[in-house]
C-alpha cells in the first residue's frame, strides 16, 4: 500500500505512466482504480526479468552512476533502454542519489524505469527542490498525503471489504469507544512475549488507554456505567488478545465500563505467498482505520487510522526491555523510516527534520508531544 502510493505520487510528479505488478499472491486485494483501463503490468512484459534485479544489480542508477556507465549530461540517446531504481529500506537508508535536481533531470531522460520498494517514500519526495510548487498545489495540508492518495488509489476489492464490513457491524459498530492495537515482532529484532506485553500493559496504563481495573463491582451510580469500549488486537499471536481478555473478564473496572475485547485472525506466522492470508491482514488494515484510538508496534506499516498512534518503542539493540514504554507520535502521516542523508551539492549530510520538519521520520515521529 505505501509503496503504491508513494510510486504513484512519483510518477504524477516526473510525469510517467505507472504499471504495477501484480504477483498472485496479491492478486484480489484491490480494485482498478482507473476505469477502462488497467495498471497491472502485463505476463511477460517487460522482457529479461527485471523483477528479480536488486540494489548491486549493474542496471540500477547508482551503481550506473558510480560506474560512469552514465553521467548528468548523458544525452537520452546514449542511455541504456532503462533504469532500476531500488528504494527498499531493509539494510540501508534511502539512496542520497534519488532526491537531488540533477538526478531527477537524468532520471526523466529514461523512457523506461523499474522501481521496486517496500517503503513510504512519499514525503522523500518532499526534499527534491524542482518538485517542491506542484507539491505545495497537491498538497497544501501536509499531514495528509496518505490519506488522499489512499483514497483516490486504494480500494479494497468485495471480498476484502465484506469481511471488513461484516466484521465492523456484528462487532463494533454500536461501542461508544474504539482503542487498536497492533503488534508486530520483526524477526531481524525478536522481543520474547513476555517482555512485548509488559511494554503494552506498562503503555495502556500510563496513557490512560484502558479503564483501571477494580477489586469490587462498582457502584450502580458510577460516571462510566454500562458504556462499552472495544479493543481490536491485530496481532500474528493470540497471546496478547487472551491475557488482556482474562484480565478484564475476571475483574470489574473502576468507572463501570465494560472492556470488550476482539481479535479476527491469529495466523502464527506470516505467509508472505498466501493469498488469503493478505486478504485477511488488509482487512484488519482496514478496520483499524475506524479506531479512535491506536497503539502500534515501532517500524510498523500496518494503522492508520487518521489519528496519532502511540508507538511501543524497540529496546535498543544491546537490552530486552525498551525502558519508555511508549511515546505519542508527532504525526498522522506513515514514517520515512530511511532518510536519505540530502547532501545534494553540499556535499555533506543534513539533518531531514530540520531542513523539512514535516517530513518525519522513524525518530523525528515518535518524540513525545
Amino acid at each position: 500500500m505505501l509503496a503504491i502510493a508513494s510510486t504513484f505520487l512519483y510518477a504524477l510528479l516526473s510525469g510517467r505512466v505507472m504499471l504495477v505488478n501484480v504477483p498472485q499472491e496479491q492478486e484480489g486485494l484491490f480494485c482498478e482504480p482507473f476505469p477502462g483501463t488497467s495498471w497491472v503490468l502485463p505476463d511477460g512484459f517487460p522482457e529479461g526479468s527485471p523483477m528479480k534485479l536488486y540494489a548491486g544489480a549493474p542496471e540500477s542508477y547508482v551503481n550506473m552512476l558510480k560506474n560512469n556507465v552514465i553521467r548528468y549530461d548523458t544525452p537520452a540517446s546514449s542511455l541504456p533502454a532503462h533504469v532500476y531504481l531500488h528504494l527498499e529500506q531493509i539494510g540501508q537508508r534511502l539512496s542520497d542519489n534519488i532526491f537531488c535536481d540533477d538526478d531527477q533531470r537524468l532520471l526523466g531522460k529514461f523512457g523506461w524505469m523499474i522501481l521496486k520498494s517496500d517503503s513510504y517514500f512519499a514525503m522523500a519526495l518532499f526534499l527534491t527542490p524542482m518538485y517542491d510548487k506542484e507539491l505545495a498545489r497537491m498538497f497544501p495540508y501536509k499531514e495528509a498525503v496518505f490519506h488522499h492518495l489512499g483514497r483516490y488509489l486504494l480500494h479494497p476489492t468485495n471480498r476484502v471489504w465484506g469481511i471488513v464490513r461484516r466484521y465492523y457491524e456484528a462487532y463494533l459498530a454500536g461501542v461508544d469507544e474504539k482503542i487498536g492495537f497492533q503488534i508486530r515482532i520483526f524477526p531481524e529484532r525478536p522481543v520474547k512475549f513476555e517482555n512485548m506485553y509488559d511494554q503494552l500493559t506498562r503503555c495502556i496504563k500510563e496513557q490512560r488507554l484502558l479503564p483501571e481495573l477494580g477489586k469490587a463491582e462498582p457502584a450502580a451510580n458510577t460516571s462510566g456505567d454500562g458504556k462499552v469500549k472495544a479493543v481490536l488486537i491485530t496481532s500474528l499471536y493470540s497471546g496478547y488478545y487472551d491475557k488482556i481478555r482474562g484480565m478484564y473478564y475476571e475483574n470489574p473496572t473502576k468507572t463501570g465500563e465494560i472492556v470488550a475485547l476482539y481479535q479476527p485472525t491469529h495466523e502464527e506466522k506470516q505467509e508472505y505467498a498466501s493469498n488469503e492470508h493478505n486478504q485477511k491482514a488488509l482487512a484488519e488494515i482496514y478496520l483499524l482505520s475506524y479506531w479512535d484510538k491506536i497503539d502500534m508496534s515501532a517500524w510498523s506499516t500496518f494503522g492508520f487510522a487518521g489519528v496519532k498512534p502511540w508507538i511501543l518503542l524497540r529496546p535498543d539493540w544491546d537490552k530486552e526491555v525498551s525502558q519508555v514504554a511508549c511515546v505519542r507520535s508527532t504525526s498522522v502521516e506513515p514514517s520515512l523510516h530511511s532518510p536519505p542523508a540530502l547532501g545534494c551539492g553540499a556535499k555533506k549530510e543534513v539533518d531531514v527534520a530540520v531542513i523539512k520538519p514535516y517530513v518525519h521520520t522513524h525518530t523525528t515521529k515518535t518524540h513525545i508531544s
